[in-house]
């Protein structure tokens, strides 16, 4: 075989049915091979960071590892973007990089494409690199990325073949995926956690991303029959549990004093007794009371007692932890609990209460759109206003439906994300939430979405500006600057590709115009003029004066 050719079967063999990226002539081999595997498909895009962000939307959408190839250098650089987000909501995606020749790696003679040690440009965001110099070295490089990407917490990794090696031909001996256990505690641990459970009084779960990644909804939803323990969620575990589940407070959390209808659920864990974390890195840091006891279920071994002194570490996958952690609660007599189906929904209704809908026009906006189309949509939010509101208030009452790019923030992410998740699910309907900024980053992928039919639906909300940049200068440092954006009209531009464009006179017509652009045989762009639409008050008015960019931090400098 080539070293393509062998590259290819490995990829088939580890059940990879289409592969991301840009041809380039360092990839000319693999290429080849990919047009010869009738079983494989390539998406070719029209950025390196579309093809990543692609990538990740593919594999959150479909539990596979999402591929992306891309030339040397600059090609790698352009698809660190993407490879951040994945990072960052633990994505297994898998970056297959050319390398310069052979001969000349690490020799710093500027050659085509040359990017000294180019490996160290995304060594902080891949959970693995590895190289495969010859045809030989590709089967066992490919079984071991993807054992990496398997194993414990999920998240990118780079594998570089240098061209020659794409189409040079030896004996290849393929090899078979490597099998990947879950991970489960001890049998010590797990009871230690079941006793301290069953004595709780007001015992908590809050659940993260992990429990998506394990496919671990099941168990999760039977965990909460059996013991009546409620459940607040992440933003990253949003979908874990359906917000309209009796026992589920709904997602998200705030410090105190940031939001008044978040501070209940804040008010919520403070009070719990025993919080058992599901698969989340607890990004705000402990949002439990200093007393309280963490049973802390994480694949990623190094998070387990960075929270709380108070914990009970159970290293182990979602899934596999909640089943072998299940017998034991009941054996413990945690099975026995009343359900505080009451408590719950007394919350809700006093965090409704405190909803300030008439006041903040984000709110009846994402209930438009979220009653007018199927409750299965899956939704891929950019950093957008509109996102950060969706984070607590837009109910999701399916798993894997909300998508987001998790504390790296991305601008642009949603809409190649969501052209990936659609090609993992062509059946489904898929809707991307993003401004005209961010829409902006990546809008030629229309091309790439009209050319594989990937009929996605895009709303476009446009402010004309980078509107939350803009917010924070006005509010904070007496006035924007250089924020203002001049933008094409964006349904022209959309007919210009061949895709359908859609204009909203007032946002509300979003109840229309958005399930009628997903009956749509085509890519559909929905231009949705917002205006200068405010931030939370509450926000402005408790939090943002108090973060880092805003107001210089007391003892930080030192002297």
């Amino acid at each position: 075989m080539s070293g393509g050719e062998a590259l290819v079967a490995s990829l088939v063999r580890e059940g990879v049915e289409v592969v991301f990226g840009i041809p380039g002539i360092h990839l000319s081999g693999i290429v080849t091979a990919l047009r010869d595997e009738p079983r494989m498909r390539m998406i070719t895009t029209r950025h390196e960071a579309a093809a990543a962000h692609m990538a990740d939307g593919y594999a959150r959408a479909s539990g596979k590892p999402g591929v992306v190839l891309v030339v040397p250098g600059v090609g790698l650089c352009n698809a660190a973007t993407g490879l951040a987000t994945a990072h960052a909501r633990s994505s297994p995606v898998l970056v297959i990089a050319a390398q310069i020749p052979r001969g000349q790696i690490g020799m710093n003679q500027e050659t085509y494409h040359e990017v000294s040690d180019q490996a160290s440009v995304v060594r902080p965001i891949t959970k693995w690199q590895g190289e495969a110099l010859a045809p030989r070295d590709i089967p066992d490089a490919v079984r071991e990325a993807f054992r990496q990407m398997r194993t414990d917490r999920p998240g990118p990794v780079l594998l570089e073949i240098p061209p020659e090696a794409g189409v040079e031909r030896e004996d290849i001996v393929l090899r078979k995926p490597a099998k990947v256990s879950r991970t489960v505690p001890s049998e010590t641990r797990l009871r230690q956690a079941a006793h301290a459970i069953a004595r709780s009084a007001l015992p908590l779960i809050f659940a993260g991303g992990g429990v998506a990644q394990s496919e671990a909804e099941e168990a999760l939803a039977r965990l909460v029959a059996a013991t009546n323990i409620p459940v607040i969620t992440s933003a990253g575990g949003k979908g874990a549990i359906p917000d309209r589940h009796p026992l589920c407070y709904g997602s998200c959390l705030s410090p105190a004093g940031e939001r008044p209808e978040m501070n209940q659920l804040f008010e919520v864990m403070q009070s719990a007794d025993v919080v058992i974390g599901i698969g989340t890195r607890f990004s705000l840091g402990n949002p439990a009371g200093e007393s309280c006891t963490l049973v802390n279920i994480n694949v990623d071994e190094s998070r387990l007692t960075q929270v709380q002194p108070n914990t009970i570490p159970l290293h182990g996958d979602a899934r596999a932890t909640i089943e072998a952690l299940l017998p034991l609660l009941i054996e413990a007599g945690a099975g026995n609990r009343p359900s505080p189906a009451e408590a719950v929904s007394a919350a809700r209704r006093l965090i409704a209460y405190h909803d300030i809908r008439l006041k903040e026009p984000q709110y009846p906006i994402l209930d438009a759109m979220r009653n007018n189309i199927p409750e299965d949509t899956i939704i891929v939010w950019d950093s957008t206003k509109f996102g950060y509101y969706a984070r607590t208030h837009y109910q999701v009452n399916h798993p894997k439906t909300f998508l987001d790019s998790g504390y790296s923030f991305n601008v642009g992410f949603s809409f190649p994300a969501a052209l990936g998740v659609k090609v993992a699910q062509p059946q489904r309907p898929v809707v991307s939430v993003i401004g005209d900024g961010g829409f902006m980053f990546n809008a030629t992928e229309l091309s790439t979405a009209l050319r594989y039919r990937i009929n996605t639906a895009t709303v476009v909300f446009r402010d004309d500006s980078y509107g939350n940049v803009a917010h924070d200068l006005d509010e904070f440092f007496g006035g924007t600057f250089e924020t203002d954006l001049a933008n094409p009209d964006l349904v022209t531009f959309a007919e210009s590709f061949g895709a359908v464009g859609m204009r909203a006179e007032d946002p509300m017509e979003l109840a229309t115009l958005l399930p009628a652009a997903l009956e749509r045989e085509s890519p559909v762009v929905i231009d949705v003029p917002v205006g200068d639409l405010p931030l939370p008050r509450a926000k402005l008015q408790a939090h943002l004066p108090s973060v880092p960019w805003v107001v210089p931090q007391k003892g930080r400098i030192e002297t």
